[in-house]
């Protein structure tokens, strides 16, 4: 019986770099949303383990035990044939071999330790609004947090997340602040937000410019509220009011730039 998943995007609305421990792992605080876009996959129990890519972003993409995929379906003791269609960018800050990983997981019901697949895999196992700390091991819901209207823009920049790390001048910034109060609403969210920041932000921007001319392209954007990096780039978003008003910047932005990945989305 073949079995379907959606692996959808993780968006780092937040993150900050609280320390970094003696064995090299960092510290981070991050407050974690996922959108309504993402990968597709299909299981289907065979004899051995196999797997296939398509979709727009499948050049690139490993099909054997590199694949964050594979190596889910390997710990959870599954064997068939995996099929990812790859509608996300990867290497890109949203979080795709991640959530490819914790989809596999979910699908199959496996409980192993997710931590072991990378520090992204805890929270997109997940997949809901989430406040990330420790090395990605602590991973705390948020039930209170709006939906948020996003537009996500990749200029087609692979950024290697240990370079940026290593371009981080200061590991030990300060946490994020309280989370919003319950009932805050929309404004005092997004108040709480512009208040934040993403401390890999100028670093992975000195390694890949390109993420420059996107926070310039999104910030231009009629009716934009919040704009920020995700992640380790260079996938960034912009916050918009109303769903529409997000699907006009899209398209607008698009227009002038088809080279980019530029999507619409609605983040939660």
């Amino acid at each position: 019986m073949t079995i379907e998943a959606f692996a959808p995007a993780k968006i780092n609305l937040t993150l900050h770099v609280t320390g970094q421990r003696d064995d090299g792992y960092h510290l981070l605080d991050s407050f974690v949303v996922f959108a309504d876009v993402g990968d597709r996959l299909r299981l289907t129990p065979g004899d051995a383990l196999s797997l296939d890519v398509t979709g727009p972003f499948a050049d690139g993409v490993p099909t054997d035990a590199r694949n964050l995929a594979w190596r889910a379906a390997d710990l959870a003791g599954w064997t068939g044939h995996i099929e990812i269609e790859k509608n996300l960018p990867h290497g890109a800050g949203i979080g795709g071999g991640s959530a490819d990983a914790a989809a596999v997981l979910r699908a199959l019901g496996a409980g192993p330790d997710a931590l072991a697949l990378g520090a992204d895999v805890p929270v997109c196992m997940v997949r809901r609004a989430a406040r990330m700390g420790g090395i990605g091991d602590v991973v705390t819901p948020v039930a209170d947090d709006p939906t948020f209207f996003a537009v996500l823009v990749n200029p087609g920049l692979h950024v290697a997340t240990p370079k940026v790390f290593a371009r981080l001048q200061r590991k030990d910034n300060a946490g994020m602040a309280p989370l919003p109060p319950r009932h805050s609403g929309m404004r005092g969210w997004l108040d709480w937000l512009r208040a934040q920041r993403n401390d890999l932000q100028a670093p992975a921007m000195a390694i890949a410019p390109g993420i420059d001319r996107v926070l310039r392209g999104l910030e231009a954007a009629p009716g934009v509220l919040v704009t920020r990096m995700s992640g380790s780039g260079a996938t960034c978003f912009g916050l918009f009011p109303t769903r529409s008003a997000a699907q006009f910047a899209a398209s607008a932005i698009a227009a002038e730039r088809p080279d980019w990945w530029c999507v619409p989305a609605t983040l939660s």
